[in-house]
């Protein structure tokens, strides 16, 4: 978008006040100068300076309202009252020097600009050279005029072409310079708000993390726990009849997981109260406690076993965290969905630069993944940590969750999931 340069109220309203100096000014430089006799005995009558200054006055009121048509009439104005020998000379020569500059600090039209301001000069130039050459005329006839190169007419005729070139030339170079700042500023200004409104987009989208990383981690607490307990009420209920002792033990267990669960939450809120925490401050849990996660597992009535491949290495403590919930949530999903029967492997391979989580139960067969907050939990988890995870059902039935993450913290795209016959390299231990 151009850039275009509009007044303020309170930039109008000093030109107004601009106006009035200007007048007042110029009226006192008219009673001045017609007493000086600037223009000796051709010097006009003093009255015909007032209509002159309010010209002037009036044209400069208007100067950033209309910037082209003012620098005209200030400027015919000044030619007039120069050929006319008007006594007052200083207030118009700063008005037309306001009014060229305003034409170039103003005017959005950049090339009708341009072209009004090189007009004016021309015509003044022209102008310039016209009365130089009558002086020259005039005072041909005198002895010192012709005597010699640099004669008194000849400098005060240089002298004026000086003045004329410098006049003129900072009128159009501070101009210029005074637009190329309100475009720099404007510039300035419309990056401020494109940061502010990606400030405050960047605070939004750290509130919607927050938000996705508290459901993400009340859901894995509140799945596992709950639907351990539940799996254990049911095996007391149903013991207590037969078998009081078992059915106390198992009561016990209940209690274990309650206390568990407590303490999973107190973990939580004591993050969520701490400002600044990251993820790798959200949990206590590493990658050893994936064995009572198992025990545990086993203990809820899906038999779980555990298999630690490869030499363990020490693992980042956001990738430990984030492997313990894959695997939490992938049994927790295995003794709801599998079946009574069903039993899981869950298995940790250390290979160079990654460490692989893979749980795999039998049971039901799965027909079609159904998407749920588990699911995306696990992802979000994989991708977090820089890794790729899969999760597919298993053809003889039970499903699959295998995670690769890396040893370090850096992030990569979510590899899609792969087929259901699984990575061929390992598929002799879905068998």
């Amino acid at each position: 978008m151009p850039f275009t340069r509009t007044p303020t109220p309170r930039e109008l309203r000093q030109d107004l006040l601009l106006a009035a100096v200007l007048l007042v000014g110029g009226i006192l430089s008219a009673g001045l100068s017609s007493l000086a006799k600037v223009y000796g005995n051709e010097q006009g009558p003093l009255w015909t300076a007032i209509p002159y200054v309010l010209v002037i006055s009036a044209a400069i009121a208007l100067r950033r309202r209309r910037p082209g048509p003012v620098a005209v009439v200030v400027s015919l104005a000044f030619v007039v009252a120069t050929s006319l020998k008007v006594p007052e000379i200083y207030a118009g020569n700063i008005a037309m020097f306001i009014a060229l500059y305003t034409v170039g600090a103003w005017m959005n039209a950049r090339r009708s600009a341009f072209f009004v301001r090189v007009g004016i000069m021309v015509v003044m130039a022209a102008w310039l050279v016209v009365e130089m050459y009558r002086q020259a005329i005039d005072h041909a006839a005198k002895a010192d005029v012709v005597a010699g190169a640099f004669s008194p007419l000849v400098a005060f005729l240089m002298l004026q072409v000086l003045l004329n070139v410098l006049y003129f030339g900072g009128a159009y170079y501070f101009g210029e310079r005074s637009w190329s700042a309100a475009r720099q500023r404007a510039a300035l200004e419309q990056r401020t708000q494109e940061l502010e409104r990606e400030r405050a987009l960047s605070a939004a989208q750290a509130v919607a993390l927050d938000r996705v990383r508290i459901a993400r981690e009340l859901h894995d607490v509140v799945a596992h726990h709950v639907s351990v307990m539940g799996v254990q009420a049911g095996a007391a209920r149903m013991m207590i009849p037969q078998d009081p002792q078992a059915a106390t033990e198992i009561v016990a267990g209940i209690e274990t997981s309650a206390r568990d669960a407590i303490r999973d939450f107190r973990q939580l809120l004591d993050t969520l109260r701490a400002p600044g925490d990251t993820e790798d401050a959200s949990s206590t849990v590493d990658i050893d406690d994936i064995a009572e996660l198992t025990a545990a597992s086993t203990s809820a009535g899906l038999r779980t076993r555990l298999q630690v491949i490869g030499d363990p290495v020490p693992v980042p403590r956001v990738t430990a965290v984030n492997l313990y919930r894959i695997a939490q949530e992938s049994l927790t999903n295995a003794r709801r969905h599998a079946g009574p029967d069903a039993e899981a492997d869950v298995r940790i391979r250390y290979e160079p630069g990654s460490v692989e989580l893979e749980v795999v139960n039998t049971g039901r067969v799965v027909t079609g993944l159904r998407p749920g907050l588990g699911q995306l939990g696990m992802r979000e988890r994989a991708t977090a940590s820089g890794g790729t995870i899969e999760l597919v059902p298993r053809p003889a039935g039970g499903f699959r969750v295998r995670a690769t993450l890396p040893l370090t913290s850096t992030p990569a795209p979510e590899r899609a999931d792969a087929p259901a016959g699984g990575d061929p390299r390992r598929g002799t231990e879905d068998a």
